[in-house]
Protein backbone atom coordinates (compact mmCIF):
# COMPACT_ATOMS: atom_id res chain seq x y z
CA UNK A 1 0.00 0.00 0.00
CA UNK A 2 1.16 3.52 -0.74
CA UNK A 3 1.40 5.65 2.40
CA UNK A 4 2.43 8.93 0.78
CA UNK A 5 -0.08 11.73 0.34
CA UNK A 6 -0.92 10.88 -3.23
CA UNK A 7 -1.16 7.81 -5.41
CA UNK A 8 1.64 6.51 -7.57
CA UNK A 9 0.91 7.13 -11.24
CA UNK A 10 0.93 4.11 -13.56
CA UNK A 11 2.49 5.64 -16.67
CA UNK A 12 0.88 4.10 -19.75
CA UNK A 13 3.26 5.88 -22.13
CA UNK A 14 6.37 4.46 -20.44
CA UNK A 15 4.94 0.94 -20.18
CA UNK A 16 3.74 1.04 -23.80
CA UNK A 17 7.21 2.11 -24.97
CA UNK A 18 8.79 -0.77 -23.03
CA UNK A 19 6.36 -3.32 -24.52
CA UNK A 20 6.79 -1.94 -28.04
CA UNK A 21 10.55 -2.46 -27.78
CA UNK A 22 9.84 -6.14 -27.15
CA UNK A 23 7.37 -6.26 -30.06
CA UNK A 24 10.00 -4.74 -32.34
CA UNK A 25 12.56 -7.34 -31.26
CA UNK A 26 10.15 -10.24 -31.84
CA UNK A 27 8.99 -8.80 -35.19
CA UNK A 28 12.64 -8.58 -36.30
CA UNK A 29 13.19 -12.22 -35.28
CA UNK A 30 10.19 -13.28 -37.40
CA UNK A 31 11.32 -11.09 -40.32
CA UNK A 32 14.70 -12.88 -40.22
CA UNK A 33 12.72 -16.10 -40.89
CA UNK A 34 10.96 -14.47 -43.83
CA UNK A 35 7.71 -13.47 -42.12
CA UNK A 36 6.76 -9.81 -41.63
CA UNK A 37 3.74 -9.51 -39.31
CA UNK A 38 0.98 -7.69 -41.20
CA UNK A 39 -2.08 -5.76 -40.03
CA UNK A 40 -4.91 -4.62 -42.30
CA UNK A 41 -6.93 -1.68 -40.97
CA UNK A 42 -10.26 -1.06 -42.69
CA UNK A 43 -11.96 2.31 -42.31
CA UNK A 44 -15.41 2.93 -43.77
CA UNK A 45 -16.63 6.54 -43.75
CA UNK A 46 -15.16 9.80 -42.52
CA UNK A 47 -15.54 9.66 -38.70
CA UNK A 48 -12.87 12.16 -37.47
CA UNK A 49 -12.07 10.27 -34.24
CA UNK A 50 -11.78 7.00 -36.19
CA UNK A 51 -9.33 8.63 -38.60
CA UNK A 52 -7.06 9.61 -35.68
CA UNK A 53 -7.23 6.11 -34.13
CA UNK A 54 -6.52 4.46 -37.48
CA UNK A 55 -3.52 6.71 -38.14
CA UNK A 56 -2.07 5.85 -34.71
CA UNK A 57 -2.59 2.12 -35.27
CA UNK A 58 -0.86 2.18 -38.66
CA UNK A 59 2.01 4.30 -37.30
CA UNK A 60 2.43 1.92 -34.34
CA UNK A 61 2.77 -1.02 -36.74
CA UNK A 62 5.32 0.67 -38.95
CA UNK A 63 7.38 1.86 -35.95
CA UNK A 64 7.48 -1.73 -34.66
CA UNK A 65 8.86 -3.04 -37.96
CA UNK A 66 5.55 -4.55 -39.01
CA UNK A 67 3.65 -4.31 -42.26
CA UNK A 68 0.41 -2.30 -42.24
CA UNK A 69 -2.23 -1.79 -44.89
CA UNK A 70 -4.83 0.94 -44.49
CA UNK A 71 -7.95 0.51 -46.61
CA UNK A 72 -10.25 3.53 -46.70
CA UNK A 73 -13.73 3.35 -48.17
CA UNK A 74 -16.56 5.84 -48.58
CA UNK A 75 -19.59 5.45 -46.32
CA UNK A 76 -21.56 4.43 -49.41
CA UNK A 77 -19.78 1.06 -49.35
CA UNK A 78 -22.33 -1.75 -49.06
CA UNK A 79 -22.28 -4.46 -46.42
CA UNK A 80 -21.71 -7.10 -49.12
CA UNK A 81 -18.73 -5.18 -50.51
CA UNK A 82 -17.18 -4.93 -47.04
CA UNK A 83 -17.77 -8.65 -46.36
CA UNK A 84 -16.11 -9.48 -49.68
CA UNK A 85 -13.06 -7.37 -48.71
CA UNK A 86 -12.80 -9.17 -45.35
CA UNK A 87 -13.02 -12.52 -47.09
CA UNK A 88 -10.11 -11.51 -49.36
CA UNK A 89 -8.05 -10.37 -46.35
CA UNK A 90 -8.82 -13.67 -44.57
CA UNK A 91 -7.16 -15.44 -47.53
CA UNK A 92 -4.19 -13.05 -47.75
CA UNK A 93 -1.08 -14.77 -46.35
CA UNK A 94 0.75 -11.44 -45.82
CA UNK A 95 -1.97 -10.24 -43.42
CA UNK A 96 -2.01 -11.72 -39.90
CA UNK A 97 -4.44 -9.31 -38.25
CA UNK A 98 -7.62 -7.65 -39.52
CA UNK A 99 -9.14 -4.67 -37.77
CA UNK A 100 -12.36 -3.02 -38.92
CA UNK A 101 -12.58 0.38 -37.23
CA UNK A 102 -15.86 0.96 -35.40
CA UNK A 103 -18.35 2.60 -35.58
CA UNK A 104 -19.48 1.53 -39.05
CA UNK A 105 -22.12 3.39 -41.09
CA UNK A 106 -25.66 2.54 -39.92
CA UNK A 107 -26.53 0.44 -42.97
CA UNK A 108 -23.75 -2.05 -42.12
CA UNK A 109 -24.30 -4.67 -39.40
CA UNK A 110 -21.16 -4.42 -37.24
CA UNK A 111 -21.76 -7.81 -35.56
CA UNK A 112 -21.97 -9.52 -38.95
CA UNK A 113 -18.75 -7.84 -40.07
CA UNK A 114 -16.84 -8.82 -36.91
CA UNK A 115 -18.03 -12.44 -37.23
CA UNK A 116 -16.77 -12.50 -40.85
CA UNK A 117 -13.16 -11.95 -39.68
CA UNK A 118 -11.22 -15.20 -39.28
CA UNK A 119 -10.76 -15.87 -35.51
CA UNK A 120 -7.06 -16.49 -36.30
CA UNK A 121 -6.83 -12.85 -37.49
CA UNK A 122 -9.20 -11.27 -34.95
CA UNK A 123 -6.56 -9.09 -33.27
CA UNK A 124 -9.23 -6.80 -31.76
CA UNK A 125 -10.54 -9.81 -29.81
CA UNK A 126 -14.18 -9.00 -30.65
CA UNK A 127 -15.18 -12.23 -32.47
CA UNK A 128 -17.52 -14.58 -30.60
CA UNK A 129 -14.80 -17.27 -30.85
CA UNK A 130 -12.35 -14.92 -29.08
CA UNK A 131 -14.93 -14.07 -26.41
CA UNK A 132 -15.62 -17.79 -25.93
CA UNK A 133 -11.90 -18.60 -25.66
CA UNK A 134 -11.51 -15.95 -22.96
CA UNK A 135 -14.58 -17.28 -21.16
CA UNK A 136 -13.22 -20.85 -20.93
CA UNK A 137 -9.53 -19.92 -20.60
CA UNK A 138 -8.34 -21.15 -23.99
CA UNK A 139 -5.93 -19.47 -26.40
CA UNK A 140 -7.53 -16.72 -28.45
CA UNK A 141 -7.05 -12.97 -28.66
CA UNK A 142 -7.86 -10.75 -25.70
CA UNK A 143 -9.56 -7.40 -26.40
CA UNK A 144 -6.83 -4.77 -26.42
CA UNK A 145 -8.08 -2.32 -23.78
CA UNK A 146 -8.68 -4.76 -20.90
CA UNK A 147 -5.51 -6.64 -21.93
CA UNK A 148 -3.63 -3.34 -21.54
CA UNK A 149 -5.19 -2.84 -18.10
CA UNK A 150 -3.94 -6.28 -17.03
CA UNK A 151 -0.43 -5.38 -18.21
CA UNK A 152 -0.61 -2.21 -16.10
CA UNK A 153 -1.47 -4.25 -13.00
CA UNK A 154 1.35 -6.64 -13.86
CA UNK A 155 3.79 -3.73 -14.23
CA UNK A 156 3.32 -2.70 -10.58
CA UNK A 157 3.72 -6.32 -9.47
CA UNK A 158 0.15 -6.47 -8.20
CA UNK A 159 -1.04 -9.90 -7.08
CA UNK A 160 -4.79 -10.18 -7.71
CA UNK A 161 -5.29 -13.47 -5.82
CA UNK A 162 -8.06 -13.01 -3.26
CA UNK A 163 -8.42 -9.29 -3.98
CA UNK A 164 -11.81 -7.69 -4.61
CA UNK A 165 -11.97 -6.05 -8.05
CA UNK A 166 -14.89 -3.84 -9.03
CA UNK A 167 -15.45 -3.19 -12.74
CA UNK A 168 -17.74 -0.27 -13.52
CA UNK A 169 -19.19 -0.93 -16.97
CA UNK A 170 -20.42 -4.08 -18.74
CA UNK A 171 -19.58 -3.51 -22.41
CA UNK A 172 -18.47 -6.42 -24.59
CA UNK A 173 -15.33 -4.45 -25.49
CA UNK A 174 -14.08 -3.58 -21.98
CA UNK A 175 -16.28 -4.37 -18.97
CA UNK A 176 -17.12 -8.04 -19.50
CA UNK A 177 -13.70 -9.19 -20.79
CA UNK A 178 -12.01 -7.16 -18.03
CA UNK A 179 -14.02 -9.04 -15.41
CA UNK A 180 -13.06 -12.40 -16.94
CA UNK A 181 -9.35 -11.52 -17.06
CA UNK A 182 -9.41 -10.45 -13.40
CA UNK A 183 -11.24 -13.66 -12.53
CA UNK A 184 -8.54 -15.71 -14.30
CA UNK A 185 -6.02 -14.12 -11.92
CA UNK A 186 -8.09 -15.28 -8.91
CA UNK A 187 -9.64 -11.94 -8.02
CA UNK A 188 -13.19 -11.82 -6.66
CA UNK A 189 -15.01 -9.69 -9.22
CA UNK A 190 -18.07 -7.47 -9.00
CA UNK A 191 -19.47 -5.91 -12.19
CA UNK A 192 -21.36 -2.65 -11.68
CA UNK A 193 -23.49 -0.79 -14.22
CA UNK A 194 -26.29 1.76 -14.64
CA UNK A 195 -28.77 -0.45 -12.74
CA UNK A 196 -26.44 -1.05 -9.75
CA UNK A 197 -28.31 0.10 -6.63
CA UNK A 198 -25.44 1.42 -4.48
CA UNK A 199 -22.24 1.84 -6.45
CA UNK A 200 -20.36 3.57 -3.62
CA UNK A 201 -21.00 0.72 -1.17
CA UNK A 202 -19.33 -1.68 -3.61
CA UNK A 203 -16.40 0.51 -4.70
CA UNK A 204 -15.52 1.19 -1.05
CA UNK A 205 -14.88 -2.55 -0.65
CA UNK A 206 -12.66 -2.74 -3.73
CA UNK A 207 -8.92 -3.32 -3.78
CA UNK A 208 -8.95 -2.65 -7.54
CA UNK A 209 -11.42 -0.46 -9.43
CA UNK A 210 -11.65 -0.33 -13.22
CA UNK A 211 -13.87 2.54 -14.43
CA UNK A 212 -15.10 1.99 -17.98
CA UNK A 213 -18.43 3.67 -18.63
CA UNK A 214 -17.53 6.82 -20.57
CA UNK A 215 -19.04 9.14 -17.96
CA UNK A 216 -17.10 11.88 -16.15
CA UNK A 217 -16.61 11.70 -12.38
CA UNK A 218 -18.36 8.34 -12.06
CA UNK A 219 -15.74 7.62 -9.37
CA UNK A 220 -14.93 10.27 -6.74
CA UNK A 221 -12.58 10.29 -3.74
CA UNK A 222 -15.30 9.39 -1.21
CA UNK A 223 -15.97 6.15 -3.17
CA UNK A 224 -12.42 4.78 -2.91
CA UNK A 225 -10.83 2.98 0.02
CA UNK A 226 -7.30 4.13 0.93
CA UNK A 227 -4.59 2.38 -1.06
CA UNK A 228 -6.87 0.95 -3.79
CA UNK A 229 -5.61 0.63 -7.37
CA UNK A 230 -7.72 2.72 -9.77
CA UNK A 231 -7.62 2.15 -13.52
CA UNK A 232 -9.43 4.75 -15.61
CA UNK A 233 -10.53 3.53 -19.05
CA UNK A 234 -12.81 6.51 -19.73
CA UNK A 235 -12.22 9.01 -22.52
CA UNK A 236 -14.27 12.17 -22.08
CA UNK A 237 -13.91 15.95 -22.38
CA UNK A 238 -14.23 18.31 -19.41
CA UNK A 239 -15.90 21.74 -19.46
CA UNK A 240 -12.72 23.31 -20.86
CA UNK A 241 -12.63 20.71 -23.65
CA UNK A 242 -9.62 18.89 -22.17
CA UNK A 243 -9.35 15.12 -22.30
CA UNK A 244 -10.37 13.45 -19.05
CA UNK A 245 -11.45 10.01 -17.85
CA UNK A 246 -14.28 8.54 -15.80
CA UNK A 247 -12.45 9.19 -12.54
CA UNK A 248 -12.14 12.48 -10.63
CA UNK A 249 -8.35 12.25 -10.93
CA UNK A 250 -7.32 15.09 -8.59
CA UNK A 251 -9.62 13.90 -5.82
CA UNK A 252 -9.05 10.16 -6.15
CA UNK A 253 -5.25 10.42 -6.34
CA UNK A 254 -5.27 11.71 -2.74
CA UNK A 255 -6.80 8.41 -1.56
CA UNK A 256 -5.73 5.67 -3.98
CA UNK A 257 -2.45 3.73 -3.84
CA UNK A 258 -2.06 3.69 -7.63
CA UNK A 259 -3.94 5.49 -10.39
CA UNK A 260 -3.79 5.72 -14.18
CA UNK A 261 -3.97 9.20 -15.76
CA UNK A 262 -6.02 10.33 -18.76
CA UNK A 263 -4.43 10.99 -21.18
CA UNK A 264 -1.26 8.88 -20.93
CA UNK A 265 -2.71 5.89 -19.12
CA UNK A 266 -4.79 3.14 -20.70
CA UNK A 267 -4.92 4.82 -24.15
CA UNK A 268 -1.33 4.12 -25.28
CA UNK A 269 -1.67 0.57 -23.92
CA UNK A 270 -4.67 -0.23 -26.13
CA UNK A 271 -2.76 0.28 -29.39
CA UNK A 272 0.29 -1.48 -27.94
CA UNK A 273 -1.75 -4.61 -27.16
CA UNK A 274 -3.10 -4.51 -30.73
CA UNK A 275 0.52 -4.73 -31.92
CA UNK A 276 1.17 -7.58 -29.45
CA UNK A 277 -1.91 -9.47 -30.75
CA UNK A 278 -0.87 -8.95 -34.40
CA UNK A 279 2.63 -10.18 -33.63
CA UNK A 280 1.23 -13.24 -31.81
CA UNK A 281 -1.08 -13.98 -34.77
CA UNK A 282 2.00 -14.01 -37.04
CA UNK A 283 3.97 -16.17 -34.59
CA UNK A 284 1.12 -18.69 -34.34
CA UNK A 285 0.77 -18.80 -38.11
CA UNK A 286 4.53 -19.37 -38.48
CA UNK A 287 4.53 -22.13 -35.83
CA UNK A 288 1.47 -23.88 -37.34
Amino acid sequence: MNNSTSAQIIDGNALAAHLRTDVKRRAAALAAKGVTPGLAVVLVGENPASQVYVRNKVKGCVDAGMHSVLERYADTMTEDELLARIDALNQDRTIHGILVQLPLPVHIDAAKVIEAISPAKDVDGFHIASAGALMVGQQGFWPCTPYGCMKMLESIGYNLRGKHAVVIGRSNIVGKPMALMLLQQNATVTICHSATADLKALTLQADVIVAAVGKRNVLTADMVKPGAVVIDVGMNRNDEGKLCGDVDFEGVRQVAGYITPVPGGVGPMTITMLLVNTLEAAEREFAA
